[in-house]
């Protein structure tokens, strides 16, 4: 039987998105034991940029839930994530873990691969902002397949399962999760698959699931987007991901060489200004 883990972004017990995950959950043909996760319930801390992380192959030196997320991430067959918008994108919770992905390596293979879905959903239509972007980037990070991401309505509790049009969506998201991989869609980024996109002048822009830069050009009336594959990029493919990690060594290998060179230049700025600090005035 399959293990599918729900990745719930909301603190609201029977919200929305704990609804819309167990509706897509009892839509899956495939037999399934649907294991839930609320992502705010656990401490992540924030990521200080030791780089210690890619040294250790026990991962994150931070002492805090991290580890057990992963573990039930990497134990899961498949995933659904479902997310709130607050102001404009997903929750913080949703960024806190992402930033611990160098940390990742540490999981390597056993956490890619897995197939997923997303649903972000939004109190107002067209009010969704960045969210559908952040989970992509959720399971870009982490290597998972996305195998659909949908962007769905609704403010009140249980309110989302009024229209009938959102149990659509949770059909179609229960057949993607064990189906065939999606085809990238002509007006997404050529390299990626993302959909949203920077203009930079002229008909230049960026994708700014990948960061590729590229082109856009008109066919019969819908805008293409073709992109050049750039440098240091990890968001597509274990190889890439295996190659960043090898530059993000690089960098720190370069500081151990420039560490006293460093640590004077930095020192010149040490006691400028006053810190505001916590419960202090």
């Amino acid at each position: 039987m399959k293990k599918v883990l729900g990745i719930v972004g909301s603190r609201r017990k029977l919200g929305n998105c704990e609804i819309m995950v167990k509706e897509i959950s009892r839509r899956i043909s495939t037999p399934h034991e649907l294991r839930l996760l609320r992502l705010p319930d656990f401490s992540l801390g924030y990521c200080t940029g030791c780089y210690r992380c890619l040294v250790k192959d026990s991962g994150c030196v931070l002492k805090d839930d991290l580890a057990q997320v992963l573990d039930e991430i990497t134990a899961a067959d498949a995933l659904i994530l479902a997310v709130p918008t607050y102001v404009l994108s997903a929750p913080a919770c949703l960024k806190t873990f992402l930033d611990r992905s160098i940390s990742f390596y540490a999981v390597g293979e056993r956490l890619w691969g897995k197939p997923a879905v997303g649903i972000g959903i939004a109190g107002l239509e067209g009010m969704e902002g960045s969210t559908l972007l952040d989970i992509e980037k959720f399971f870009a990070v982490i290597k998972a397949e996305n195998m659909s991401s949908r962007i769905i309505y609704g403010a009140l509790p249980g309110e989302v399962m009024l229209a009938l049009e959102n149990g659509r969506v949770a059909e179609e998201l229960a057949a993607a999760l064990f189906g065939q991989a999606p085809a990238t869609e002509e007006w997404s980024c050529s390299y990626c698959g993302g959909k949203t996109f920077r203009f930079l002048g002229g008909n230049r822009l960026r994708c700014m699931l990948c960061s590729c830069t590229g082109n856009v050009t008109l066919n019969e009336g819908v805008a293409v987007p073709d992109m050049d594959k750039e440098a240091h990029q990890f968001m597509v493919g274990e190889d890439e991901a295996l190659r960043h990690r090898d530059t993000l060594l690089g960098i720190r290998e370069r500081f151990e060489s420039r560490k006293g060179l460093l640590k004077a230049l930095v020192g010149g700025y040490a006691d400028e200004g006053v810190w505001i600090l916590p419960g202090h005035p």
